[in-house]
């Protein structure tokens, strides 16, 4: 046990000090001055689904996870789903292969972008929900504490977009000796749909996820149920105090150019309409697309904890 724990510690300090090195590199030959934090969030992601492959092979690590997303989330908002999330890299990747293929991307309608960000809510409620109309009480002396063991498990479909391409064990969707191939929430496909029906299902998820990323950026985050539900903590007033980072934005230096507002993957546009002040919006993943490419110097500022730690600068110099 010893000696599989020093493993993934090793495995973890690789992974951190390749993905230091790799950030290093990036702001020593990086001459894109507009895509250094995109390229920046690309190697911390790819370092976390390596270190999913790990927690994903003890259920206890996934339960420390999945409540240390919870609890960030009151203080750094959507920022799991901007610089961790694995489902949210690989949608990035397939819009990063329309960029090579010089396409614009599709914008929703604004009025549809709201409704899809709306449905977040339900579908957070209706899977929570879900076990009690399904668990026969009449057979659990304990009912609550079963829960979150069966027949309907909630919780692993809120750590779905955490499940990495490759998984330690062979029972997942497509299975070999120690390990299996598999996607973002097709475990959980497999799980609850019918033996004959769960192969054609996966094939259309992963197909209908990946067009559909292919076309709209970041299409499936606008009504996660993992994390757009993150983002409720945002709509409490009791936990105002709590976010510590912030995007701010300065008035007077704004031209209303709307860079903020194209750029944006999961098209916030309240960086754009918002006149002063701290931006709060809980479509927002922190991803800082906005401010890297504010032409603006001192426009847009990330604070953490009330400091600038990074702004808006004049790329076109």
């Amino acid at each position: 046990m010893t000696l599989q724990l020093l493993s993934e510690l090793l495995t973890w300090i690789i992974g951190i000090g390749l993905t230091l090195a790799g950030v290093l590199a990036i702001l020593i030959w990086k001459r894109d001055k507009t895509k250094r934090v995109t390229d920046i969030r690309i190697l911390v992601r790819i370092a976390a689904v390596a270190g999913m492959y790990f927690l994903f092979a003890s259920t206890a690590w996934l339960a420390v996870v999945l409540i240390t997303i919870v609890a960030a989330t009151l203080f750094l908002g959507r920022f799991f789903c901007g610089w961790v999330c694995p489902f949210g890299l690989y949608m990035d990747i397939v819009s990063m292969a329309r960029e090579s293929l010089r396409k614009s991307y599709r914008r929703l309608p604004e009025k549809l972008n709201w409704i899809l960000n709306m449905l977040r809510y339900p579908l957070f409620v209706a899977f929570l929900a879900l076990p009690i109309f399904l668990i026969d009480y009449k057979t659990f002396v304990m009912p609550f504490a079963l829960y979150f063991t069966g027949p309907f498990k909630p919780e692993m479909i809120l750590l779905g977009p955490l499940e990495p391409l490759i998984v330690p064990w062979s029972n997942g969707p497509i299975g070999f000796k120690n390990w299996s191939i598999s996607y973002s929430y097709l475990s959980e496909i497999k799980y609850y749909s019918p033996a004959a029906l769960a192969v054609a299902l996966m094939v259309f998820f992963v197909a209908v996820t990946l067009v559909s990323s292919f076309v709209v950026r970041r299409f499936w985050c606008r009504f996660c149920p993992t994390g757009i539900s993150l983002a409720i903590s945002s709509k409490l007033k009791a936990f105002n105090w709590a976010p510590i980072l912030h995007i701010n934005k300065v008035e007077e230096k704004c031209t209303k150019c709307g860079i903020c507002k194209r750029v944006c993957p999961t098209q916030v546009t309240k960086v754009y309409k918002e006149k002063s002040g701290n931006v709060n919006d809980s479509a927002c993943i922190m991803c800082l697309r906005c401010v890297e490419t504010c032409p603006e110097k001192g426009c847009l500022k990330v604070k953490v904890a009330g400091k600038a730690v990074f702004e808006s600068r004049n790329w076109l110099e």
